[in-house]
């Protein structure tokens, strides 16, 4: 039998083929299964992304709107006094963050020196505003990265203080995700950018997941796990647990912040259904112990103690606790407690003596005071407005319109928006 061979034109022919045929597969191929060929055969790093499909994050409602927990002028005193009232000069990435997630991007204010949404939003994501206010004795806040933007946290001057406080922050103020973020060397990036690098970047052992939790809650749902960098998969199941874990006392803020995520992805749970009913059984456990926890050791004055996870035994413990810490687990557990069903609430008047107590304690400081503690009180804001079913910049915008900002204002115009004294 004769062989035949085939001639030059024909192999070259056949190659281009192939050629063809693997240049129009790679090209209509997804995203992932691109960049997963160029980690085995071109050994690029793998930077998988989560498709999200909505262009705003999603918001979890308040319950309630209960005048006797605060009324409008106790809410109208206390928004007051957690005005986000900074200096330009050195404006602090952690203070800018609690002021947008209490007042959102959106918030505007009749007093020039009070920052608004839409400055304080620029602050954190553009550099070159950054750069305005520390100059260069901060490092950047933005951080370049091959595929996205992560942000520089810690205890470093000009730094956000916690992992994922800052896109968690942004999130709650209403941010779009297509929003430009202009890092120090790109500008062609946004908060979806921002978003992917956060998600590849996440480890369950971080020591803080907390903002992780709610940020990636409030974007990616309905999807329930995704990839990182390393090729692990993480889940919403995965973070439940981590958040579970341990001693009631470990955590951000005594402790409460754990208990603000869980509430926030059971609510997103029961719209999304992002969480196994196991997962979802041990979260609504963990909160019922909460729940019980706070019954017991509230204090005759109204305030829950930053050692509330002693329960009854908080009553009588001898260990000296700063009043900003009371502030801290009173505010906080009022925040939660207005997103969580009756069920895993203490008894009412429980949370009207809170309330009564952080309201006085609040508006009995001086705006220098407030300042020096703004994280803890801008939680107190968020909370009492959420008590009465709105948000801290539509209730100011609203009551700005019969109480408007009056330069130089005397000691008897501001007592306009003081608020009585509480009474249980």
């Amino acid at each position: 039998m004769k062989s035949r061979k085939l001639s030059s034109k024909t192999m070259i022919a056949v190659q281009a083929l192939v050629v063809v045929a693997f240049c129009g597969a790679y090209t209509l191929g997804s995203r992932d299964t691109r960049q997963s060929f160029n980690s085995t055969f071109l050994d690029q790093t793998f930077y998988p992304e989560v498709k999200i499909e909505r262009e705003e994050p999603l918001r979890v409602s308040a319950l309630y709107d209960d005048p006797s927990v605060v009324t409008d002028e106790e809410l109208a005193a206390v928004l007051k006094q957690v005005r986000p009232k900074f200096p330009r000069k050195h404006l602090k990435p952690n203070h800018v963050e609690h002021a947008l997630r209490t007042w959102s991007i959106h918030s505007t204010f009749q007093d020039p020196s009070v920052v608004s949404g839409t400055e304080m939003c620029d602050f954190l994501t553009d550099h070159g505003r950054f750069l305005a206010s520390w100059g260069e004795e901060a490092s950047p806040l933005l951080i370049d990265e091959p595929a996205g933007i992560s942000i520089r946290w810690g205890s470093q001057v000009g730094g956000s203080v916690h992992h994922d406080h800052w896109l968690a922050s942004l999130t709650e103020a209403g941010i779009h995700r297509d929003a430009p973020v202009f890092a120090p060397s790109r500008r062609d990036m946004d908060v979806n950018d921002v978003i992917q690098q956060s998600l590849r970047d996440f480890r369950l052992d971080e020591r803080e997941v907390e903002w992780s939790a709610m940020a990636f809650g409030l974007w990616i749902p309905p999807v329930k796990a995704w990839q990182t960098t390393d090729g692990r998969t993480v889940s919403f199941d995965q973070l439940t647990r981590r958040l579970i874990r341990g001693h009631k006392k470990y955590g951000v803020c005594v402790g409460t912040h754990r208990v603000y995520s869980l509430m926030l992805l059971i609510r997103l749970d029961d719209e999304f259904d992002i969480l196994s009913d196991s997962a979802r059984a041990d979260a609504y456990t963990y909160l019922e112990r909460v729940r019980d926890l706070i019954s017991e050791c509230q204090f005759e004055d109204g305030h829950w103690p930053a050692n509330w996870m002693e329960g009854k035994a908080a009553l009588t413990s001898t260990e000296e606790i700063p009043e900003y810490k009371n502030v801290i687990a009173t505010g906080h557990h009022l925040e939660w407690l207005a997103i969580a069903p009756k069920e895993l609430h203490p008894p009412h008047e429980q949370i009207v003596k809170a309330a009564k107590w952080v309201i006085q304690n609040t508006t009995s400081h001086t705006e220098e005071e407030i300042l020096q503690k703004y994280t803890f009180y801008s939680h107190v804001g968020n909370a009492l407005a959420l008590w009465r079913n709105t948000h801290a910049a539509t209730f100011w915008k609203e009551w700005q319109k019969t109480h408007p900002y009056v330069p130089e204002a005397t000691a008897e115009q501001d007592e306009a928006i003081e608020a009585p004294k509480p009474t249980l």
